[in-house]
């Protein structure tokens, strides 16, 4: 990864959020990014190797491992960061837009001509939709996957045993998830920093259409 570019891109962002989006990404990328690479990653990589079962029926462990296992954390986790932080990329995509307009109209009528966006970072018209509709689109993201992560993984959690008996196994037979406590807790951090994601964009939401209405 190229740190140099990401970082500045990571400038570019905080240069046109609001506070609440500052922590919003800085909470991404600390706590959800960097646990995510440095730690998340190697807890989930012997998932399927250490996932053991009490038989040796050839394809029975593989079964039941895809059984309880349909999507990997690791997988979901990095969809979604990826979906949650795409919206802020959109909106420097839309400010470089204006820049580049503001620039072909410099060149074609001269120093005297009349600007478009005097400021093209400042959240008005089309850009304060974009900055609106990328809020609720990360809030949005992080609730289906809330879900998503519910529904396959009741209560966020891993038993310590799992009871299989799907074909080609021979009968119920038990089976070890490798390292739950510890998948566990980070499914739990995970899921809180989530959330607490979800609040800050609420947050900005309502603090944008509040100034929006105060300055009308």
């Amino acid at each position: 990864m190229n740190w140099g570019s990401f970082e500045k891109l990571l400038r570019g962002i905080n240069q046109y959020s609001t506070a609440f989006g500052r922590i919003w990404l800085s909470l991404v990328f600390i706590f959800r990014l960097l646990v995510y690479l440095v730690a998340a990653e190697r807890v989930w990589s012997d998932d399927h190797k250490d996932f053991d079962c009490n038989t040796r029926q050839p394809g029975c462990t593989n079964v039941c491992f895809d059984h309880f296992f349909p999507i990997s954390h690791i997988r979901l986790w990095a969809l979604q960061l990826i979906l949650v932080t795409c919206p802020s990329f959109l909106v420097l995509m839309h400010v470089a837009y204006r820049e580049a307009k503001e620039q072909r109209l410099r060149e074609a009528s001269g120093d005297n001509y009349r600007r478009i966006y005097p400021n093209p970072g400042k959240k008005r018209g089309g850009l304060w939709w974009t900055y609106l509709f990328s809020l609720i689109f990360k809030a949005g993201v992080d609730m289906v996957f809330l879900y998503v992560f519910y529904h396959l993984y009741k209560n966020y959690t891993l038993p310590r045993v799992v009871k299989c008996e799907l074909p080609p196994c021979p009968n119920v037979v038990d089976c070890f998830i490798s390292r739950p406590t510890e998948k566990n807790i980070f499914t739990l951090f995970m899921v809180v920093t989530a959330c607490v994601c979800i609040v800050l964009s609420l947050i900005e939401v309502a603090y944008l259409i509040g100034k929006r209405c105060r300055k009308r």
